[in-house]
């Protein structure tokens, strides 16, 4: 299955120990996808679309505490 993901990107950093490369991002998608069924029931998701997505909680994977994460603009 392709992988789904939206436009404009953002990038996090930890304000406590300065990470910019690993989170744990919890989110919520509405999405609509062509789903193709082969003859003999095999399935393939050809195209995702994201409608809605909501971020709903980012943490850093190395010193884990939620809220000391922030959005900083894309390069």
């Amino acid at each position: 299955m392709p992988d789904v993901t939206t436009t404009p990107a953002v990038r996090y950093r930890c304000t406590s120990c300065g990470n910019l490369t690993r989170f744990d991002v919890t989110a919520s998608r509405r999405t609509r996808s062509f789903h193709h069924y082969t003859v003999g029931g095999e399935l393939t998701v050809e195209r995702t679309e994201v409608l809605a997505e909501e971020v709903e909680r980012v943490e850093c994977s190395w010193c884990g505490p939620p809220g000391v994460v922030e959005t900083v603009p894309v390069a």
